[in-house]
């Protein structure tokens, strides 16, 4: 199956889906946002990836910045950070450029590598988007993480490639049905920028939730 133009979703919502499909549902069904520092010092680092000029050479490496991208087979669209293209016998040919170019996404992440795959499936749909568009193989990229200072190599394996597009199939179900799940509570509620939109107290404890909500917010 392959989606029309029109049916396109965000590739950032693939990591916000991964990490709560309320979360997901909020910002892109019912179009909510709140910023917090966490999500302003990410803007933050994305907007420093993508300052400087939008093509550079460094001897055998191209940068791209802010490379517009999209996939039917996934229908997602949305940008990549950067994207370096190495001289590569499997590469592709480039305009302007003599040789063979392979394209290597890179992600930039505020925080600390994850233990779920939300940025490690962003990536990936980042590559499977590049390899429609350049007629390629990507085996792999990176995700720059701001915390450490470092760089995590993520591995394009098939079972990646699964799981993403059973996640896309299920974000686009979720956004034609217009539904908006009940919130699965945990730790990773404390920072969530949404969690006054949100209200998981109330989903977590239906019974008198309210009143019980009101009595401590009201003290």
């Amino acid at each position: 199956m392959q989606y029309d133009e029109d049916s396109y979703l965000m590739i950032s919502g693939i990591q916000h889906y991964e990490f709560c499909p309320r979360r997901w549902s909020l910002i892109h069904i019912e179009e909510l946002w709140h910023e917090n520092y966490l999500t302003a010092s990410g803007r933050i680092l994305h907007k420093k990836a993508h300052d400087g000029n939008q093509v550079e050479k460094r001897g055998n490496l191209i940068i791209v910045r802010a490379l517009k991208i999209s996939s039917k087979l996934l229908g997602v669209s949305g940008e990549c950070d950067v994207v370096e293209f190495y001289e590569s016998k499997k590469g592709i040919t480039l305009k302007s450029y003599d040789g063979l170019w392979m394209p290597y996404p890179v992600e930039y992440k505020r925080g600390k590598p994850q233990i779920k795959d939300g940025d490690r499936l962003q990536l990936c749909a980042q590559a499977v988007c590049l390899e429609e568009m350049l007629c390629c193989k990507i085996e792999k990229g990176a995700i720059f993480y701001g915390e450490p200072r470092r760089r995590e190599v993520v591995e394009f394996s098939e079972e990646l490639r699964e799981k993403l597009k059973l996640t896309t199939d299920a974000m686009h179900k979720r956004f034609a049905r217009k539904h908006t799940p009940k919130a699965k509570t945990g730790k990773f509620c404390t920072s969530c920028s949404l969690k006054d939109f949100c209200l998981p107290k109330l989903n977590e404890e239906p019974k008198n939730a309210v009143r019980r909500y009101l009595e401590e917010n009201m003290e």
